[in-house]
This record gives structure tokens, C-alpha cells and sequence, in this order.
């Protein structure tokens, strides 16, 4: 059978070794003398893998909503009721996770119409996984209140996360330490910790903070505008479908 000729006009395997050499110095050349064609076709390179990724995006959200949105344990603020979801994963000795934390206060405050959701993903050491392993106690044992005052006080203290620090932590939120110590190493504790990590796995998420923000996924931290900015990207495509 014979083979079709190339689209672009070109043969490349007829052509020499002295002729695609000579064919190459002419490209270099050209695209030297014309640099925006190459901007343009890194441009148009970048944006199909934007592109690409994004659509793998998706379909992990898609893939693992249940998980993410709705697991039946982890902490729920913002507007329960809202129209668009946020799901942050965060550790507590993330330097970046801090600053995040008072953007997305401020986004929800603005709002007024997201329901935000946290993922306890301490991934930065002893330290981290202390602090989580508390927050996640509180809650299981003191309830959703309490949890919300002691993630907000983690996120705004500055030292080394201690048990010394936290039983103080506790006391300052009048709470009772010694249950909250003894459930931090239990297994309802460290199922959800287990449970986190499975799911950032699945959802290629390796560093904090990383949010799915409807069905965009942004690793990294980001400013309050651009996380509105995709909030409206997402209320648009919503309210298209």
C-alpha cells in the first residue's frame, strides 16, 4: 500500500541528512529574525497544556465529589447553603497555608454565598501532624464550635506545636485537654487523617494549600482576587449548564 503523503507537504524521511540539517539552519534563522512566531507557538503550547490540565482536573473532581465535597466528617463553614463549594487542604506549619487563611476569610466574608469545607493534610513534619491530629480531636469530641476556634487559633500561632502548646490552647478555649490528648492517637482520629491523605493522592495534590474550588482544582496559594475570579468562572459555567 502506498503511504499517503505528510499533510504539512513535507517528507522528512526522503529528505538527507545534509538537507535537514541545511533545513534546520533556515528554521533557526527564520525564527531568530521573527521571534514573535516563536512566542506564539510557546503561547499556543502552554495554553493546550493549561488546557489539558485542567480537563484532568475535572475529571478528578468529578472522579473522587463524594470524597471531596461530602465525606461526612470534615469541618463545613462559610454558607452551607452556598453556590459554590471551596475545599481547602491545609497543615498548620505551612507558612503559606497562614497567609491563605486570612484571604479566604475574607473571600467568605465578601461572598457571603460559598460553603467552605477544610481538609486536615499535615504534611510538614511532627509539628503538622500534632496540630491536626488535635483539631480533629476537638472536633470529634467537642463538636464543630470548638473546632472552628481552635483551627483558627492554629492558623494564627507562631511557635512550635507542642503538647505543652496545645494543652494551653486548650484551656484558652476552655476545653478539656485531657480527652483531647488521649483521642489524638485513636483510630477515629487517624482514619481521617489516613482518609485525607488518601484523597490528595488520587487528586495529584502533594503541597498545601491546594483547593478545589468548584470544579477547578488550584494548587498553591493565591490571593483573594483570584480566587473570586474563579468563583465567577464557576458561577458562569454553572449557570450555563
Amino acid at each position: 500500500m502506498a503511504r499517503a503523503a505528510p499533510a504539512h507537504g513535507f517528507d522528512y524521511s526522503k529528505r538527507c541528512d545534509p538537507q535537514n540539517a541545511q533545513f534546520g539552519v533556515v528554521v533557526r534563522a527564520y525564527l531568530l529574525a521573527i521571534p514573535r512566531v516563536l512566542f506564539e507557538a510557546i503561547n499556543e503550547l502552554e495554553a493546550k497544556q493549561r488546557a489539558e490540565q485542567a480537563d484532568n482536573d475535572a475529571q478528578l473532581i468529578a472522579t473522587n465529589s463524594k470524597d471531596i465535597f461530602d465525606d461526612g466528617y470534615s469541618w463545613v463553614g462559610g454558607n452551607p447553603n452556598g453556590d459554590i463549594t471551596i475545599v481547602e487542604f491545609t497543615d498548620y506549619k505551612c507558612t503559606y497555608c497562614k497567609k491563605a487563611f486570612s484571604e479566604v476569610n475574607d473571600l467568605l466574608t465578601h461572598d457571603g454565598k460559598i460553603k467552605f469545607i477544610i481538609k486536615e493534610f499535615p504534611i510538614l513534619g511532627q509539628q503538622s501532624e500534632l496540630g491536626s491530629r488535635f483539631a480533629v480531636a476537638v472536633q470529634q469530641i467537642d463538636g464543630d464550635a470548638a473546632y472552628e476556634k481552635v483551627h483558627n487559633a492554629l492558623m494564627a500561632f507562631r511557635g512550635n506545636i507542642t503538647v505543652e502548646s496545645l494543652v494551653k490552647l486548650a484551656k484558652d478555649q476552655g476545653l478539656d485537654a485531657d480527652p483531647i490528648l488521649k483521642r489524638m492517637n485513636e483510630e477515629p482520629v487517624s482514619a481521617v487523617l489516613r482518609a485525607n491523605y488518601q484523597l490528595a493522592q488520587r487528586m495529584a495534590i502533594s503541597g498545601t494549600p491546594a483547593f478545589v474550588i468548584g470544579e477547578q482544582l488550584l494548587r498553591g496559594y493565591a490571593p483573594e482576587a483570584a480566587m473570586a475570579q474563579i468563583v465567577a468562572e464557576e458561577r458562569k459555567a454553572k449557570a450555563a449548564k
